[in-house]
């Protein structure tokens, strides 16, 4: 059983197709999606009918439940721009996704924690970026979660974390289409991977256990870097072309 694991594809439209293009050639058994799967200034439309038509199992992220609610506050001109952006079928079909899927007895899935959708479950906020958070406050985090295997996304930081206290493992696969950037909440910070390459993992079980691989895909992120510009947010443009969001002004 091979499974490949995506995240945060953030209506890189681009960034996924270089990913589906790479999946052919690793032709896992199945494909997960955790969510964040159309939220930014660039190809939200585009991103979901090709995520409708794959039929991925897909988990709600924190950004596609304010855009599928769309009850969006005026500042929040990402989601606002997603939402504009998005056709009554594609946002129907982002309101039906679930926040949590328990794959089989071995897997869950989810976008932040299995109880909160926006919140970090292996990073901690130091500064004004991620680090990885303490043992003890990552399973505190999963709230009694005692599913072996834990896929998560929302930080865009790849991660595998084995948990020596319950045996646990957390598999972050980083993000497909936005390798770095800035959040408000709870305080200013910014996350970088430190690369612009779209991300995902795979996980593959074999007779001795879980195997688990991290893919690093090339794409043309100038051309993305450039569709955010053009669409008003030149603030995403260093991210896309770098994978560092730079000084927090």
């Amino acid at each position: 059983m091979k499974i490949a694991v995506i995240a945060d594809i953030h209506g890189n439209a681009l960034a996924l197709e270089a990913v589906i293009a790479d999946l052919r050639h690793e032709a896992p058994d199945q494909v997960v999606n955790l969510g964040d799967c159309v939220s930014g200034p660039l190809w939200p439309e585009e991103t979901a009918v090709i995520l409708r038509e794959t039929g991925w199992v897909t988990v709600r992220g924190n950004h596609d439940r304010v855009v599928a609610a769309g009850n969006i506050p005026p500042d929040n001109r990402t989601d606002s721009f997603t939402y504009a952006h998005m056709s009554p079928e594609s946002l129907a079909w982002l309101e039906g996704l679930p926040p949590v899927i328990r794959l089989t007895d071995e897997i869950l899935l989810c976008h932040g924690t299995p109880n909160d959708d926006n919140t970090y479950l292996t990073e901690r906020i130091e500064g004004d970026g991620l680090r990885m958070a303490d043992e003890s406050d990552i399973t505190a985090r999963l709230s009694g979660e005692t599913a072996p295997i834990i896929c998560c996304g929302h930080t865009h930081i790849p991660r595998l974390i084995h948990l020596a206290g319950t045996g646990q493992t957390i598999l972050n696969p980083g993000s497909v289409g936005l390798a770095a950037y800035c959040d408000v909440e709870p305080v200013r910070h910014k996350s970088e991977a430190g690369s612009p390459h779209a991300r995902y993992a795979t996980m593959t079980k074999t007779a001795s256990g879980w195997r688990f691989e991290a893919k690093i895909v090339p794409y043309d992120w100038e051309k993305a870097a450039l569709e955010v510009e053009r669409n008003g947010k030149p603030n995403w443009a260093r991210p896309l072309r770098t994978g560092f969001y730079g000084p927090l002004s």
